[in-house]
């Protein structure tokens, strides 16, 4: 698990510093930089509060939540663009690229952080 940890600590940062030319980088770093904390923090074998775990859950799945029924947000795509390539080019031409790929960012999030925490539940019992 530390080479997970380490490996998703040097992605999530990856991801935060792209952010700089993102309309909304102030959001989307800090964001991004929870989880490499946590990460972190799971790598080192320090202790973490489950607290910061239950407000990334809590935080993350509920803006991803919003992200999937967002005007322009997934179900949007999946309807109105039949799943058209989010990643066919850099930039976000369309509205429905760059939510869904926000949405999937924080659904990577939410899935490493799960990870992280069940394994810190299995261990702890």
């Amino acid at each position: 698990m530390k080479t997970f940890n380490y490996f998703f600590v040097l992605i999530f940062i990856l991801f935060a510093v792209v952010q700089y030319n993102d309309p909304d980088p102030y959001l989307w770093i800090p964001i991004y930089l929870y989880p490499a904390y946590l990460c972190f923090k799971e790598a080192r074998a320090a202790i973490v509060n489950p607290y910061f775990y239950y407000v990334g859950f809590t935080g993350f799945g509920l803006y991803a939540i919003y992200k999937l029924f967002d005007q322009n947000g997934i179900i949007d795509w999946i309807q109105l663009h039949d799943a058209a390539s989010i990643a066919s080019t850099m930039k976000a031409e369309q509205p429905w690229v760059e939510e869904s790929r926000e949405f999937f960012g924080l659904v990577i999030i939410l899935t490493v952080m799960a990870i992280n925490y069940k394994r810190k539940k299995a261990i702890t019992k």
